[in-house]
């Protein structure tokens, strides 16, 4: 007689990966898909969110130059975000940042982007200002210095990160151009010592020249601002160096103009360098020249690269932001549109937000697992 049982299926062993292994896997994930991973498991959850573990994800993705890098924009006072490498499609392609439930309804419609760092956003939002992460939702209040932070147009403001003693700075200079003879005052916010240290005995004579907030760009070890120097009425660029804790002046070229009205010139970084853009409205129906500092702080390096048409533009103004993988430039109007021009200078394209802009600013940050360290605790977060 037939044997009628069924054989019982031989089930392979359950496919197993040491832990390592699924360490350095997770480690060059995007950060938006370690953010779903969460999920999945409890040791996976603890994993992503250990600060040892961002920090290493941080500075590999730096070092293979795989970041995802996007623009944060106000539109109607909300935050949005954009993947400048994927898509221009402000329509589509923007995601509305709804994490930043820490910012209290009343203060939105004063919402202003200060400066980033480490894919961090510094916001200025009424009476207080914040440090905070769109990718995550984290965030940290700061507590007020002694002089009223961003009451003034002509308050200068930036957020960097020193690497040498592993600290996040706020760096803040007040200027008070109604005493007569403009005076300033600077402090730094320590992340680390959860306390504001004033710099005395040095004359600021710097003052943001605009009607506009200008955004403090971190760029190698420092802040920097393009601002008016009162006291000769020219345009400069003035650096804090966070290692050294001190306020330097970076050359401009020796052929530019710098009685230019200062809100028409700015700065940002052009690939790997520190460039400087300024609108020319007289010179074939408006243009924007980019200056390129080959050797950072090196005057003799300046080199105009580009010169940019904007007469297509109907706000006819244009600051550049960034400039993608492939050396496309995206910049931004004064208005609610981004534009794309390429490596040679030639404008590609001209998109705008239907909703109405509740203000112009700014900022390109970097995709982050980071958090910020707490008081004394000596360690990177």
């Amino acid at each position: 007689m037939k044997n009628t049982k069924k054989k019982k299926k031989k089930m392979n062993p359950p496919l197993y990966l040491p832990h390592e292994v699924i360490i350095e896997i997770l480690l060059r994930l995007p950060v938006k898909s370690l953010i779903s991973f969460k999920c999945v498991c409890k040791s996976w959850f603890s994993l992503i969110s250990d600060p040892h573990f961002a920090n290493s994800h941080f500075q590999l993705a730096s070092a293979t130059q795989t970041q995802t890098r996007r623009i944060v924009y106000l539109v109607n006072h909300e935050p949005r975000s954009i993947d400048f490498e994927d898509s221009l499609d402000i329509v589509n392609n923007a995601s509305v940042l709804r994490n930043l439930t820490f910012v209290r309804q009343e203060h939105f419609s004063d919402l202003v982007i200060k400066g980033s760092c480490r894919g961090f956003i510094l916001l200025h939002c009424g009476s207080h200002i914040a440090l905070w992460n769109p990718s995550t939702g984290f965030h940290k209040q700061i507590p007020l210095c002694s002089y009223s932070f961003g009451a003034h147009p002509d308050d200068l403001c930036g957020l960097g990160y020193d690497k040498l003693r592993d600290e996040y700075l706020v760096v803040l200079m007040c200027c008070y151009p109604r005493l007569g003879d403009v005076s300033s005052h600077l402090e730094f916010f320590s992340l680390t010592d959860n306390k504001w240290k004033e710099i005395e005995g040095t004359h600021f004579p710097y003052r943001n020249g605009s009607d506009k907030p200008i955004v403090g760009l971190f760029y190698n070890t420092a802040i920097h601002w393009s601002v008016v120097r009162h006291d000769l009425w020219m345009q400069v660029i003035v650096a804090f160096d966070l290692m050294e804790r001190r306020l330097s002046n970076i050359p401009f070229p020796d052929d530019f103009d710098r009685m230019y009205v200062s809100h028409d010139c700015g700065l940002w970084v052009f690939g790997e360098f520190l460039s400087l853009w300024v609108i020319d409205y007289l010179k074939n129906n408006g243009t924007v020249e980019i200056w390129v500092m080959n050797e950072y702080t090196v005057q003799s390096s300046w080199t105009k690269t580009l010169v940019l048409p904007i007469h297509f533009i109907p706000s006819e103004f244009f600051f550049p932001l960034c400039s993608t993988k492939s050396g496309e430039i995206i910049g931004t109007d004064d208005a609610c549109g981004l534009v794309r021009y390429d490596d040679k200078g030639m404008w590609l394209e001209y998109l705008f937000d239907s909703d109405e802009r509740g203000g112009y600013e700014m900022a390109v940050y970097t995709e982050s697992l980071l958090s910020l360290p707490e008081p004394g605790d000596g360690e990177q977060a």
